[in-house]
């Protein structure tokens, strides 16, 4: 009568005693097969690499530089806006001296006084 650690141990002997190849440590037919490459190989794959990463560090400041645009343009909006405020008090007021001068008239109008005024002065 036999153990199951001795059919064990006994599965794995060869040739009464000698043991058989050991399946640790070995590679598959795949990695055998498998092409390892070169230095230039390896040399092109880093400069490839290099160039797709200072590509993508130029289009990450193109976008950059976009976004600034639109923060720069709402700023000078905000700059215009500001300044046009700034200009309606004495807009108000030049068109209240301009009325109180009677400067304030249309063209229709300065065209009309300027006929009345030669109608009075050829009479």
């Amino acid at each position: 009568m036999t153990t199951p650690e001795y059919n064990e141990w006994w599965s794995i002997r060869i040739n009464d005693n000698i043991l058989g190849p050991s399946q640790e440590g070995t590679r598959s037919m795949e990695e055998y097969l498998q092409v390892v490459p070169s230095e230039l190989e390896i040399i092109e794959n880093d400069f490839e690499k290099e160039q797709l990463e200072e590509e993508k560090r130029h289009l990450r400041l193109d976008v950059d530089v976009q976004k600034l645009e639109p923060e720069k343009l709402r700023k000078r909006k905000n700059k215009a806006e500001e300044d046009l405020d700034s200009l309606k008090p004495d807009y108000k007021r030049l068109c209240l001296s301009m009325r109180t001068a009677r400067l304030g008239k249309t063209s229709k109008q300065w065209r009309q006084e300027i006929q009345e005024e030669k109608i009075r002065v050829d009479r």
